[in-house]
């Protein structure tokens, strides 16, 4: 399908203009400024299918590319699957996604790796890659990894379970060095073992075997955090690794990370080789909301003070944190129920990640083109999406078209995540995702997904 997009503000590198999109089959030909013709030699002169998209009124983003998402296929699918969750990506403006290597079985084996790129192709409908899961003893494998296929390593340096706990210094040292010669990232999961196993037994102690969920910080602490992320950061820095450890959850971490004033520094800061993520959950809530809405935000690691959620929404704008994601983990309610224990940790939250930033937006915790940069540029820069992430000729069309000042409550009927819950349900935005198109054509809308579309695999320069 051939497409223009009209009459929108379109959102790109730092600048807000009104333009014109050109779209034929799935790249973007030409962006255009109001006044200029389209190019004769365009398909519109060639061709009467034509699809035009008024986006007046509206803004016109790259899409969404989510580098942190838990789609629980195979092996857990009474919680999510890669279908229904790229169906509530693709509702959410998201058209990229990288999903984690838990699941079952792990994603720690070259056969496992495979079978989650044929099941992707047969269901996604927004485009897709999966990380390779470090173990203690599958160092051996990285080298036989396709650097153009796979982002790159997730490590689980704390909370996990079976073999990718990988926390003992050998082990570490193998995978940095390893990943380092072959030239693949490292994301982290930062969070000490010993550190939150000793604050378990203490609070249980005084508590119980399943103390309340608003004790979950202090079990999963800011020292547990600090100290996991420094060993990581010491060990990139050591053996000159490229790492971006994953959902920062505290102030104390932020300091492992430069500040960049001003946006060329910042963009020059995504040649470093150490970044960081913050996710969605940590910048909308703080252990303040445990009252309120309980299991339903009990996450790994913990949702912390609102100190920590302040300086957190701080480094937005400064140049510590280089991505927005969202950890987006489904659980049955009935997982949910419980306490610091009992109660599974992880939310979904791939569907309502942009209308939330664009209230942060709205509140003026960060600029609609660095949030833009934060969820879409720097992404694709990082993890070496090739020609995704920018509204520019030659790129691929994903493309998200957002209405601000249209006010909706998120009710159980609109939840596209298979789990059927949101700690957002209640909630009234006043952005909304008008459309979300993925290689070109229109994926989502503005009120249903089309269940025919699929997405394509994401190749990586290198």
């Amino acid at each position: 399908m051939n497409t223009v997009i009209v009459g929108g503000t379109i959102v790109n590198e730092g600048t807000q203009r009104k333009g014109t999109i050109v779209i034929e089959d799935n790249t973007i030909t030409s962006v255009l400024a109001p006044d200029e013709d389209i190019p004769s030699t365009s398909f519109i002169s060639l061709t009467s299918q034509l699809q035009i998209i008024d986006a007046t009124d509206c803004y016109v983003l790259p899409g969404i590319i989510d580098t942190h998402v838990h789609f629980r296929e195979p092996g857990l699918t009474e919680k999510a699957d890669i279908e229904s969750e790229s169906r509530a990506a693709a509702a959410g403006g998201v058209t990229s996604y990288m999903e984690m290597p838990n699941t079952v079985p792990q994603t720690t084996t070259l056969e496992a790796l495979t079978d989650k790129y044929v099941r992707a192709s047969g269901s996604s409908h927004v485009n897709y890659s999966f990380f390779f899961g470090a173990t203690n003893d599958n160092v051996h494998l990285f080298s036989k990894l396709d650097p153009h296929r796979v982002p790159g390593i997730k490590l689980f340096m704390g909370s996990s379970t079976g073999n990718m706990l990988v926390d003992a210094d050998e082990s570490l040292e193998q995978v940095f060095t390893t990943a380092a010669r072959l030239n693949l990232s490292v994301m982290a999961h930062c969070e000490d073992t010993s550190i939150i196993n000793a604050n378990l037994k203490a609070v249980c102690e005084g508590y119980g075997n399943d103390p309340p969920v608003s004790l979950h910080p202090l079990i999963r602490s800011e020292e547990a955090c600090l100290r996991s992320t420094q060993k990581a950061v010491e060990l990139a820095r050591k053996y000159n690794t490229r790492l971006h450890v994953a959902h920062i959850s505290t102030a104390d971490e932020l300091e492992l990370f430069t500040p960049h004033s001003s946006l060329k520094s910042q963009r020059s800061n995504l040649n470093a080789q150490i970044t960081a993520e913050v996710t969605v959950g940590h910048l909308l809530f703080s252990s303040q909301d445990y009252s309120r809405l309980g299991t339903r935000i009990k996450v790994n690691p913990a949702i912390k003070s609102p100190v920590d959620q302040f300086m957190l929404r701080q480094a937005l704008m400064d140049g510590r944190i280089s991505t927005i994601g969202t950890d987006h983990a489904p659980h049955l309610l009935s997982q949910k129920e419980g306490g610091c224990v009992r109660a599974a940790s992880g939310m979904p939250m791939v569907q309502f990640a942009l209308p939330a930033m664009l209230e942060l937006v709205d509140q003026d915790v960060l600029t609609l083109e660095r949030m833009v940069e934060l969820m879409c540029h720097n992404p694709a820069n990082l993890f070496h999406v090739n020609r995704r992430g920018f509204l520019h000729p030659g790129y691929k069309a994903d493309i998200t078209i957002v209405r601000p000042h249209s006010p909706w409550t998120v009710t159980p009927d609109i939840i596209e995540s298979k789990c059927g819950w949101s700690p957002m349900e209640g909630h009234t935005f006043h952005w909304r995702v008008e459309r979300t198109l993925c290689n070109g054509n229109i994926v989502y809308d503005g009120q249903r997904v089309d269940p025919k579309h699929k997405g394509q695999a994401l190749e990586f320069e290198h």
